[in-house]
């Protein structure tokens, strides 16, 4: 599972320009806000490439990063933050 930098920063508690800073600030991301090192990062930081018709200009391409499942562990211990707490799911099997 991925996650774009707005759900993750929300994950987090906090903006996604707060989110982008921070990784700007400790050079995770580029002045693109994709990944400084994609090749490096590549097991937690992934970009994502789209594409899309654009009547009057034809295809337009984009890339975003993404946050893997593995990354947000380690984003929360590279910036600092802290990681949500995760409610246990109650098992179905437990009846009293």
């Amino acid at each position: 599972m991925e996650r774009d930098l707005a759900k993750t920063a929300k994950y987090f508690g906090i903006t996604r320009p707060t989110l982008i800073k921070l990784m700007r600030e400790k050079g995770l991301l580029n002045d693109k806000k994709l990944p400084s090192y994609p090749h490096r990062d590549r097991e937690y930081l992934s970009i994502k490439n789209g594409q899309w018709w654009h009547p009057d200009f034809g295809m337009q391409y984009s890339q975003s990063t993404r946050v893997k499942q593995a990354g947000l562990r380690w984003l929360a211990e590279q910036l600092g933050l802290e990681m949500p707490e995760i409610p246990a799911t109650p098992d179905r099997r437990d009846v009293a």
